[in-house]
């Protein structure tokens, strides 16, 4: 008799946890955590949101800054969220108070630090593909990497000032916090796509000028000067003839960083020929550590996705042999190959004609 008893209360005990797990089952599924999202709007600055979980996000700009536009800067920021990938910001646009993205390398830390500038067509800032997509990637090598949100076009801003002055901005940010963050001064660079790399074009060559105007601001001993420069699958430089030809050839600084160029030919030929213009530019400076890669096919737009086993695909392969080549994989504090190269070429006597 008593085996029928516990027999039978195992049997209700299994029940029991058969009704408790189907009901909570049937409870309905969460929704997912850490889903980025715009920010509210105030009566203050906008204040952006990080995109990526663990992202330390600051505005470029103090409140009241004559760069920034006082009759929008409080506007929120609109997001394209992707329709495949839950959770993933696809485009922002509407930005009106530009902003940096940091994320660090952690223990791996080379002391390298890359500022990503998303492309778009000056309409748009492709930040998942072209910003937030490259993060893990460059971390694996020890990469520290900031993604940029700059302002565009299509919100009433010109890129060749508006836009370049937000990248130039970007790196005396990350300069002036580099022992903080444990990033070396001199090891931080600025990579754009498309639209993003006519800013990194210019950020090249330009660098004299901004510091000469902004010195007496709070970051007025910090250099906007990059240590090297990526322009991939680039729009227009200012070295293209439809732009010298109504504001001249500009000056190449001596000391100007070496750059890494790459893109496709066959498949996007007008971004290949920018980059050939922007190539040869540096090329006839005599600027030391120029390299370029204008694969047979390609895709525009393609990020660092292997798309369709085209060559294009392993160009940042290329870029990161090319940055290990120049030093900036060394221990950090340790001058890098490039920034030795530049120097040479800056006190070198000028060649005989």
């Amino acid at each position: 008799m008593r085996k029928f008893i516990i027999s039978g209360l195992l049997a209700a005990a299994v029940a029991t946890a058969a009704a408790v797990a189907t009901a909570a089952l049937a409870q309905s599924t969460p929704a997912p955590q850490m889903v980025p999202k715009v920010g509210p709007m105030t009566k203050g600055p906008y204040q952006p949101q990080a995109i990526l979980p663990g992202g330390i996000v600051m505005p470029l700009y103090p409140a009241g800054s004559p760069f920034l536009n006082a009759k929008r800067v409080s506007e929120v920021e609109k997001y394209t969220m992707d329709p495949l990938v839950p959770g993933r910001v696809q485009r922002i646009v509407n930005i009106h108070n530009p902003s940096i993205e940091v994320h660090l390398a952690g223990a791996n830390n080379t002391g390298t630090a890359i500022i990503l500038a998303p492309g778009g067509g000056h309409s748009t800032l492709v930040i998942g593909l072209e910003g937030a997509d490259p993060v893990p990637y460059f971390f694996q090598y020890g990469i520290n990497t900031i993604i940029l949100r700059n302002r565009l076009r299509s919100s009433g801003y010109e890129p060749k000032t508006d836009g370049v002055y937000d990248l130039q901005q970007a790196i005396r940010m990350v300069r002036a916090h580099a022992a903080e963050w444990k990033i070396d001064p001199h090891k931080i660079g600025v990579a754009g796509f498309s639209a993003g790399a006519e800013l990194t074009m210019a950020s090249a060559i330009q660098y004299p000028e901004f510091n000469a105007k902004n010195a007496g601001d709070a970051l007025g001993s910090v250099s906007s000067r990059p240590d090297f420069v990526a322009s991939i699958y680039p729009g227009p430089s200012l070295f293209t003839p439809a732009w010298t030809s109504r504001n001249g050839v500009p000056p190449i600084p001596k000391d100007a960083p070496p750059s890494f160029i790459a893109g496709a030919g066959w498949q996007d030929k007008v971004h290949a020929v920018w980059a050939s213009e922007y190539f040869a530019a540096m090329l006839n400076a005599g600027i030391p550590n120029v390299e370029m890669h204008i694969y047979a096919r390609g895709t525009h737009g393609n990020g660092l996705q292997y798309r369709d086993f085209t060559g294009e695909g392993t160009w940042q392969d290329r870029f990161i042999h090319w940055m290990r080549d120049l030093g900036f994989f060394n221990k950090s504090g340790e001058e890098t190959l490039a920034a030795k190269d530049s120097a040479a070429f800056v006190t070198a006597p000028p060649a005989k004609p």
